[in-house]
């Protein structure tokens, strides 16, 4: 049986899950009966027998263009190596995705190679999901630790042991229109967007970029996206050094000082109309491909979508308005080989090798904006000639991730309700205190519901 740990007493720091919690709770509880299709790989993967040594299964969630550039990685693969049958299969995103690759590992049978966010990572470890990376086998396969940005392996590592391969950060950034950033005299001489420090000198840029544009100076999406909410509040949040959850999601950290401050600048903005108050994804592509808002605050990841117009912008790390240092909220998609007893040392080799090859062909990754993470990539001279994409790519090295918890990372519940809080700031329907009351009541039940430890 699972064991449950007394009431009020926090988890042990390094706590093993068992694989039922993440099943049932961290990773939503889907039914194994939504695997449809006998004879699909998600299937066979659940009931059927293990394919043979030649084949690689491997799965992803990657639709649209990152959908694209992967195919483009996996065909690079298969030309090399044209004895193994690589078998590629495409997941829906978020929690149903991280479901099924809990249940097809916990039923020995899953894929040989998967992709993780890295914010989902700790929780996938301690459910004894994933196999360890040592690093002597990470060297002799050419991966070594070295060739990796700093960021992303250290998030890659739990309880000191390495569980997953990094292939880039995507971090939270800022768009900027050329030409209304130009004729807003924000642009240096090289044509670059002025350095912008400061609470002071964000809000004066946004200001002189709506003079130009006559309705807007920046937007972001407010309405029905609680993961940009929380990308936004937690960019200057953890500028300001505060920390939301701590003990892997077992304790409340939140510094209400902090939260109140970075959101009262947040609607700051809004409030006086610098920024919509009430927008959704559509509504902010429509206005910041018009050029009726100067800037953008959005993930790198929709750069492609701009790239399509004929939109003149570049992209910057999000300035540093608070604290002493650079901050970037970011995360990662990363490769791992989930646990798997009957797994070869033949096959496990051929694994490593198709992920090696991913890491190579990571400049392709690159056209869909992501940072590769593998540095013989990130610093060649082909990837600094990619525009915009090298001219963010420092947002790597400073990248802070979700904070660790079983309920916390990439579309989780934790990001809802941050999310959703900041979201009732940003659109000025409450005040920013009420909104740090409502992360501290929204996330108490997740902080006191103590997942049970094997």
């Amino acid at each position: 049986m699972d064991a449950v740990a007394p009431a009020g007493q926090p988890q042990p720091r390094h706590a093993r899950l068992s694989r039922r919690v993440v099943l049932a709770g961290g990773l939503g509880g889907l039914a194994a009966a939504t695997l449809t299709g006998c004879g699909s790989p998600v299937a066979t993967g659940l009931v059927g027998a293990a394919p043979p040594a030649d084949r690689l299964t491997y799965w992803s969630l990657f639709t649209g263009g990152d959908g694209d550039n992967m195919k483009l990685m996996q065909k690079a693969y298969s030309r090399s190596h044209r004895n193994v049958s690589l078998s590629p299969s495409i997941l829906a995103w978020g929690t149903p995705y991280y479901t099924k690759l809990a249940l097809a590992t916990a039923g020995h049978q899953p894929p040989d190679v998967a992709v993780v966010h890295l914010s989902r990572l700790q929780t996938l470890a301690q459910a004894d999901l994933l196999s360890d990376l040592p690093a002597q086998e990470m060297t002799s396969e050419g991966m070594p630790a070295s060739d990796f940005t700093p960021a992303a392996l250290t998030k890659a590592t739990y309880d000191d042991k390495l569980y997953a391969v990094p292939l880039d950060t995507h971090p939270f950034v800022m768009y900027y229109n050329l030409d209304i950033c130009r004729r807003a005299g924000l642009l240096d001489a090289s044509g670059q967007l002025k350095p912008i420090e400061g609470p002071t000198e964000l809000t004066a840029a946004f200001r002189a970029a709506q003079k130009v544009t006559g309705s807007y100076g920046a937007v972001i999406a407010v309405t029905n996206d609680p993961s940009t909410n929380w990308r936004w509040f937690a960019t200057l949040y953890y500028q300001l050094g505060g920390t939301v959850i701590g003990d892997s999601g077992a304790t409340l950290t939140l510094d209400d000082d902090k939260a109140a401050q970075a959101l009262s600048f947040m609607q700051s903005l809004t409030k006086s109309g610098l920024m919509p108050k009430s927008i959704d994804g559509p509504g902010v592509t429509s206005l910041f491909s018009s050029g009726k808002a100067g800037f953008l605050l959005d993930g790198e990841w929709a750069m492609p979508t701009y790239k399509a117009t004929p939109l003149k912008f570049s992209i910057v790390p999000v300035p540093k308005v608070f604290g002493p240092k650079q901050v970037a909220f970011a995360d990662s998609h990363a490769l791992v080989i989930p646990k798997n007893s009957a797994m070869s040392h033949e096959k496990r080799s051929l694994a490593l090798g198709f992920i090696k090859s991913l890491l190579q062909s990571s400049l392709t990754w690159a056209q869909g904006g992501h940072i590769p993470a593998y540095l013989p990539v990130q610093q060649s001279a082909s990837f600094r000639n990619l525009k915009p994409q090298s001219s963010y790519a420092a947002a790597a090295l400073s990248a802070e991730y979700d904070p660790p918890g079983w309920y916390s990372g990439a579309g989780s519940q934790f990001e809802n309700v941050v999310g959703a809080a900041v979201a009732s700031s940003q659109s000025v329907t409450t005040t920013p205190a009420a909104a740090v009351r409502a992360i501290r009541s929204g996330l108490t039940p997740y902080t006191s519901a103590k997942p049970p430890v094997s």
